[in-house]
């Protein structure tokens, strides 16, 4: 199953971050926040990843393209101007870094990934900047038992995030910005059909305002409950709280080993 992570937008209120890099790059205890998800998902089975790219994709690009180098034990010889790359531990992961434009929203960066999707299957999709210890193959048991089209992580954690009104677990509605304390919010790692791709109408679709409204409203979204830690990384005051609980080694959305 594939995981499609959003990882193009402007990240503007990180901006002493993100003038030089796009937000999933930031980086918490040394690695960039994008690595955090990954092997959030990757410790659950879930290793092919599409990443949309938009603002300053190159640097995901480099990263990437670097990965090994930055990883293993390098031999350098500097007469010959040859590089060997010892064999490394590195993760058995597949990254395929997509393109989907500098000004594209959320929604439309999912419509553009329709081609890299398996034509009937179901897929996964994050945002690039959020962690939490969710139970990944608890949400997907939990998407394959109700046979809706589309399932989001419900959390508790501030406002300023896409709120649902929840009926047990089907979502009644969905609103984007809901004021403090309201309930159950919108905490990304969704486990989507693809015919959700029919809901959006192309680059200018937010996906939390008008696919989401239009699932909620015809009964096809339903809402994993996840009560515990979820954070985003919005702001540099989120950074360094992250910074702190990776720095204590207690850092709770670490899953993997």
């Amino acid at each position: 199953m594939k995981t499609i992570i959003l990882a193009g937008g402007l990240g503007t209120r990180l901006s002493e971050e993100t003038v030089l890099k796009p937000k999933p790059m930031v980086e918490v205890g040394g690695h960039p926040m994008l690595w955090h998800i990954m092997n959030i998902y990757a410790a659950h089975g879930f290793t092919e990843f599409l990443v949309a790219l938009g603002y300053k994709g190159e640097v995901i690009k480099d990263y990437f393209l670097n990965f090994q180098a930055r990883n293993a034990n390098l031999s350098v010889d500097l007469r010959k101007g040859s590089v060997e790359i010892h064999k490394g531990q590195g993760p058995d992961w597949q990254v395929h870094l997509v393109d989907t434009g500098t000004e594209t929203q959320t929604g439309g960066r999912v419509k553009r990934l329709g081609t890299w999707l398996d034509e009937d299957g179901t897929f996964l999709l994050t945002y690039g900047d959020g962690v939490g210890n969710v139970d990944l193959k608890a949400l997907v048991a939990f998407h394959k038992s109700h046979g809706k089209l589309a399932t989001v992580t419900a959390v508790r954690p501030p406002a300023r995030f896409g709120g649902l009104a929840l009926e047990e677990d089907r979502v009644k509605r969905f609103t984007e910005k809901p004021q403090a304390g309201e309930g159950w919010i919108n905490g990304g790692f969704f486990v989507l059909d693809r015919r959700v791709l029919d809901y959006i109408e192309g680059d200018e679709t937010l996906w939390e305002s008008g696919p989401l409204e239009q699932l909620a409203s015809e009964g096809q979204l339903m809402a994993f409950k996840h009560p515990g830690f979820w954070q985003p990384m919005d702001t540099f005051r989120e950074k360094q709280l992250l910074e702190k609980l990776w720095e204590s080694g207690r850092a709770p959305w670490k899953v993997w080993a």
